[in-house]
């Protein structure tokens, strides 16, 4: 597995516990908003699974958990040696992902390596645009959804609001096949360092504060829903 970065405290990515969160390299998404770009292809710097390892080791008792994010992290083969011997150290486990491996996400689950599942739901799960992804790697992601939904390990969905993919009719779309008892979080687009650079600028239909409100009022008919300002990178 290719490690590219480690956040080595965080308070935010794994609800109620303090984390570290280890970024593996790679994605089979090319969401053009991406604000973990150097995260998407071939990395130059990475980080020894051992030293990982070693570093989390010596952590124990004062981190609470570990989160694996990326890019994503289900493309690597690896995946679950490297969470099992994780969760030997005495760690719950934190999987971030797109939802593009529900094969690896139930071996995972089956297999008792994950504790907490966040799922990212880039626009209707019904057809992602082919600009982000393979039609036939985002055709899987109703399986992952449905596979958390049905699951007794705690979940949650999350969705970047960034036009022209996230608007009312999209969100009506994510929030009825995520229908239940888990919560969408709702996060607002940062134009910032971003994929691709035409995604540098606001687009002008770019949603604002008022409308993830009005979002978020649409979703909670059919499942709860929060606003979430928050985005990390490997460097923060």
């Amino acid at each position: 597995m290719i490690i590219r970065g480690l956040l080595k405290t965080s308070t935010a990515d794994y609800p109620s516990k303090i984390s570290a969160v280890v970024f593996t390299q790679g994605c089979n998404f090319h969401c053009p908003y991406c604000h973990n770009p150097r995260l998407v292809g071939p990395g130059v710097e990475t980080l020894d699974q051992a030293e990982v390892l070693a570093f989390l080791k010596k952590r124990r008792g004062v981190l609470d958990g570990v989160v694996v994010s990326g890019g994503e992290p289900t493309i690597h083969n690896d995946l679950p040696g490297f969470v099992a011997r994780v969760k030997d150290l005495g760690y719950p486990v934190k999987l971030d992902t797109n939802g593009s491996n529900p094969g690896v996400l139930a071996l995972m689950l089956d297999r008792g390596l994950l504790d907490y599942v966040a799922l990212d739901l880039k626009a209707d799960p019904g057809g992602y645009p082919e600009v982000m992804a393979d039609p036939r790697l985002s055709a899987n992601v109703p399986l992952s959804l449905k596979i958390l939904q049905d699951g007794l390990v705690p979940a949650e969905f999350r969705t970047t609001c960034a036009a022209p993919f996230i608007d009312e009719r999209s969100i009506k779309c994510i929030a009825e096949a995520a229908a239940g008892d888990k919560t969408l979080y709702l996060q607002q687009y940062r134009p910032e360092s971003v994929l691709n650079p035409g995604f540098m600028g606001l687009h002008p239909d770019q949603p604002e504060e008022g409308d993830l409100e009005k979002f978020r009022r649409i979703a909670e008919s059919h499942l709860p829903c929060r606003i979430r300002n928050y985005q990390r990178t490997p460097g923060d």
